[in-house]
């Protein structure tokens, strides 16, 4: 039988629309409840036990809503909470950073060397390293903290020359090394993919919210809880602060086909 409850979405922020916009588009028969917690973003310079605690607020709301799986669109709570998240429901929880590393290795044999960027917390956190040695442990993994990122990309800096230049001051490290594939180990990271492969025309950038989609399915299927295939899913977002930039990014990604957008205040 079909399931129709929705399918939970969370980031820190509103980078995790890239994971919601990949999801939509794949699935669009699938409802999809958003979390971004606009309030407290960025995660990725926050400690550990405090990402594990925004998460199981979030996850503690989303289960309300009777979701009937958690996607953590977030590498920095992927990194750290996903293990207490699953400890903590009885719902699959689905992070970003294995779909990434899963990528790169099937769809890109004989790689003997790639990188990752991502938040300083999700390097420091060794969930790449980790997930790489899972899958293939011949594939040495470059791993570089870009924490100037996500803020710019959050104030919508995605075309501007200051956002070129700090690019340019991480990866020219990256391109040193002699390392030509690339995982965006940040779910904002994919707002700045045309102008990374204009800057760096030779790289392969492996896009973690594609590939997310892309291993939702399975899970869906393995759990046996795909909705209708006739129906019409419906989109709503969740935030614990309406920012200018939230209402940029939802015209950019959704073009106003949002269902409903509503402030929520959770238990800090």
């Amino acid at each position: 039988m079909a399931d129709n409850r929705a399918i939970g979405v969370f980031d820190s922020g509103l980078g995790g629309l890239t994971v919601l916009a990949a999801i939509q588009k794949k699935f669009p028969h699938e409802n999809l409840i958003y979390f971004g917690d606009t309030a407290r973003v960025p995660y990725g310079s926050k400690s550990r036990d405090t990402v594990i605690r925004y998460s199981l607020e979030i996850q503690e709301f989303l289960i309300k809503q009777d979701v009937k799986m958690i996607v953590v669109a977030c590498n920095t709570a992927s990194s750290h909470a996903l293990d207490e998240m699953r400890r903590k429901n009885n719902i699959p929880v689905l992070g970003v950073v294995e779909p990434g590393v899963r990528a790169l290795t099937n769809n890109y044999k004989n790689v003997l060397r790639a990188a990752v960027i991502a938040t300083k917390s999700t390097i420091k956190s060794g969930s790449y390293d980790a997930a790489m040695k899972e899958v293939n442990r011949e594939i040495y993994l470059y791993s570089k903290a870009c924490p100037l990122l996500v803020p710019l990309i959050e104030e919508g800096f995605t075309d501007r020359k200051a956002t070129e230049m700090i690019l340019r001051e991480y990866l020219d490290e990256i391109i040193r090394e002699d390392i030509h594939y690339i995982i965006l180990g940040c779910t904002h990271y994919p707002l700045l993919k045309s102008m990374i492969e204009r800057l760096y025309p030779g790289i392969v950038l492996i896009d973690s919210s594609i590939e997310t989609a892309v291993m939702l399915e399975g899970l869906l299927q393995t759990h046996n809880i795909n909705s209708d295939s006739g129906y019409r899913g419906t989109m709503k977002l969740f935030v614990s602060d309406i920012t200018d930039s939230l209402l940029d990014m939802e015209k950019l990604f959704f073009g106003g086909t949002i269902d409903s957008l509503e402030k929520i205040t959770l238990g800090w």
